[in-house]
Formats: C-alpha cells, sequence, structure tokens
C-alpha cells in the first residue's frame, strides 16, 4: 500500500492567518496559531464570560486538570510535575526568584542564552552576591562534545545552578541537554534548562531528561495562542518552589493535591484559555499530516537545511556552521559584519529592517556574539516553502553583491 500522500505547504498555509504578501520565516520568535486554534480559544473565554464565578471557582481546576495530562503525555511527564506559565521567561524566573544562594556560589550560563533569561540570572547573583560564569560555547561549532567540554570546563566546587539552552535562540543549535545534565548531576548541581523551543520542535521525555527544572514554550512549535507555557520541576525539588505570584493557594488547608499545585493554578484573577486550548492544539496539529508530530519535525528539519544551504551558497560561506545533529527547525548563518558597528535603535540590524520592507520577508538578524558581529536565522514550519528561503537568498545576493 502506498503511503498517505502529505498536504503542500500552500495547502497547510490555509490553516494560519499570516500575511500573505510576506515571507514570513521566524516562527521561531513568537511562534504563530492557527486561526482554528485561536477559535478554540475564544470559545474558552466565552464559557469563562457566561458564567465568570462558575467558571473560575468550580469548573477551571477539572479543565486544567486535563489541559496538563494532555500535556504531560506530549512531553513524557506525570502531570503533578507540570505547572503552567506564562512564558519561558515567567519560567525561568520563577525557579530563579524561589532559590537561594550564598556570596560566593557560582551560576553557570553560556554566552548563548537568551538575553531575557541571563537578565534574570544576573538579577538573582547580585541579589544573593553569586557570581555568573558563562561558558564560550563557538558558532560555528563542530559537534556537540565541544558544548560538553565548554560547559564543564568552567565548573568548580561552587557552582551551584546551571542555566542552560535546549535550543539556542541566537543560532538555533541543539544542545546535548541529556549529557549536560546527567554530567552535571554527577556533580551535584542542578540544571535549569531553558527550554523556549522544546516542546513541538523536539521530541520531549522530561522525566527521562531528570532536570531539576525544565521550561518551555507551548505558543512557539506546538502553535498555542501566546500566554502557554510549562514549568517541570522534579518531585524532590517542587518544596522549594513559588510562583512569581502569591495568590490564595500558599495556605489553602486542602490535602486533596499538591501545594505545587494549588499554588500554581490560582494566580489570582486571570485568561486560562491559551492553556485550556493544549489538548486541542495537540490534536490538531497531530492531525495535519500523516504522522503528526513526528512527520512535521521530520518535515521542517529537511525543510530548514534546504534553506540553510541556499543561503549559505548565497553567501558564499563553504562548510555550515554547524552539524546537522544539532539542528531542529532552526539554523542560523554568519552574516559580514554589520557597516555601522554599534547597538542600532531598538536593537534591530538595519539589514533585518531592509530584507522586510524591501524584499517583504520577516527574518531575524540576531547581533551575537556582539556587534559588529552578526547571524541571519531563519525557521520552517508547515506554512513554509523552499521557494521562501530562495527569495531570501536573492534578496541577500543583492544585499552583499560578490566582488
Amino acid at each position: 500500500m502506498a503511503a498517505p500522500s502529505l498536504p503542500s505547504a500552500n495547502e497547510l498555509a490555509r490553516h494560519w492567518s499570516l500575511d500573505p504578501s510576506i515571507d514570513f520565516l521566524n516562527h521561531g520568535s513568537f511562534g504563530a496559531c492557527p486561526t482554528a486554534l485561536l477559535a478554540a480559544q475564544r470559545d474558552w473565554q466565552l464559557r469563562l464570560e457566561r458564567e465568570p464565578v462558575l467558571f473560575l471557582h468550580r469548573e477551571l481546576e477539572g479543565c486544567l486538570d486535563a489541559a496538563r495530562e494532555a500535556l504531560a503525555r506530549f512531553v513524557g511527564a506525570a502531570p503533578d510535575d507540570l505547572a503552567f506559565v506564562p512564558n519561558a521567561t515567567a519560567g525561568v524566573n520563577t525557579v530563579l526568584r524561589s532559590l537561594s544562594f550564598a556570596p560566593g556560589d557560582e551560576l553557570l550560563t553560556t554566552d548563548q542564552e537568551y538575553n531575557a533569561s541571563r537578565n534574570a540570572l544576573d538579577f538573582a547573583a547580585r541579589q544573593h552576591g553569586a557570581t555568573v560564569v558563562v561558558a564560550r560555547i563557538p558558532f560555528p561549532i563542530a559537534s556537540p562534545d565541544l558544548v560538553v567540554e565548554r560547559v564543564l570546563a568552567q565548573v568548580t566546587p561552587r557552582t551551584r545552578l546551571a542555566l542552560l539552552d535546549h535550543v539556542s535562540s541566537p543560532t538555533g543549535v541543539v544542545f546535548p541537554i541529556e549529557r549536560l545534565v546527567a554530567e552535571l548531576a554527577a556533580r551535584g548541581i542542578d540544571t535549569l534548562v531553558d527550554g523556549a523551543h522544546g516542546p513541538g520542535q523536539l521530541p520531549l521525555a522530561l522525566d527521562a531528561l531528570g532536570a531539576a527544572y525544565y521550561t518551555g514554550n507551548c505558543h512557539k512549535w506546538m502553535c498555542t495562542p501566546k500566554g502557554s507555557a510549562l514549568l517541570h520541576v522534579r518531585r524532590d525539588r517542587q518544596s522549594r518552589l513559588r510562583p512569581l505570584a502569591i495568590s490564595h493557594g500558599a495556605n489553602s488547608s486542602r490535602r486533596d493535591r499538591s501545594l505545587f499545585r494549588l499554588e500554581f493554578d490560582w494566580p489570582g484573577t486571570f485568561d486560562p484559555s491559551a492553556w485550556l486550548v493544549l489538548p486541542q492544539a495537540i490534536a490538531f496539529l497531530e492531525g495535519l499530516v500523516p504522522g503528526g508530530f513526528a512527520e512535521i519535525r521530520r518535515r521542517n528539519h529537511e525543510l530548514v537545511l534546504a534553506g540553510r544551504a541556499l543561503l549559505l551558497e548565497a553567501l558564499g560561506a563553504g562548510a555550515p556552521p554547524c552539524p546537522e545533529s544539532m539542528v531542529g527547525s532552526l539554523a542560523a548563518v554568519v552574516l559580514p559584519d554589520q557597516e555601522r558597528p554599534g547597538a542600532p535603535p531598538l536593537g534591530i540590524d538595519p539589514l533585518q529592517l531592509r530584507l522586510f520592507e524591501r524584499h517583504r520577508i520577516e527574518v531575524p538578524v540576531p547581533l551575537w556574539p556582539a556587534p559588529p558581529r552578526r547571524l541571519l536565522r531563519i525557521s520552517a514550519q508547515l506554512y513554509n516553502t523552499r521557494e521562501q528561503y530562495a527569495r531570501l537568498a536573492a534578496a541577500l545576493r543583492e544585499e552583499f553583491p560578490r566582488r
């Protein structure tokens, strides 16, 4: 029997409301939510508003349980070890603002850590008199072994916590997080995994991973509405964690569920609809193509590699900057240095603005590791086509004519 044919990207693009006049190659920044899931979110909001007291006081808890169970199956975790947060930045802050450190303690991270998360780490270090230690991870990079080597080289007897990406934001590189977590645990060091790009882009088994803390966005590669993310906390670390907003759960006398659940499930009056859409989002994406998320990941991986090859050829860049095994649905290439070095207004490189204004291409140009150095990072999602990356390659040839 012949394998079922896959729908084309143009057929799949109809599920999103993206502007068809723009080549949107930046799914990685904020995701993009299909119209069917926005409609599902609106249904939840209408249900809440029909009788807010009934829904928030008597129905919400069971609805959150159902959403958490669906998410737990998807990410390979026990439901009781998951909390909902609005985004991965909030997840990182939740952990760092809950933990205590002593003067002289060291908090380990890398120079590829997301700026918002790095800011939270710096804040925690200043608050407690601790020191942030930075492992330099090069890009281009030859193998995952170098990530492990560079991180472990910075470990000392004073290292108390490691904040590490699962997928680096500026470079799109997939870190060997299983090896890193295991190696650090063997040295008595907890890891907070910044998995902002993990859920949906990579297959997850959070219980098996064993990290003390893992936070990840659902609104990116799971395509849920904005404001839905997860925080996974290992059972033996849950008593240390408090939500950013202390609310009614803090002094609850209930014994039918953990304090961890009671505190995180009720931060105060809020709109839970982005979280409640999770079961529908998982089912919707699974049903878009034969093979479900496994096929989505395979398709996106192959497409982003094809896009990267087109860009490297246009730039005359030669070898790929990292092996295919370190690529998921994001890929970066190194650009020529900035024409006018320095941090531009709004932190947006002029090239990124030109690509949008002249060529109608939305793609990020991260200033990494620091101006004048810069990258260009592409994403691949079901609505993207090879032709879009070819247009980007043509635009780069125009922007950087070879001499």
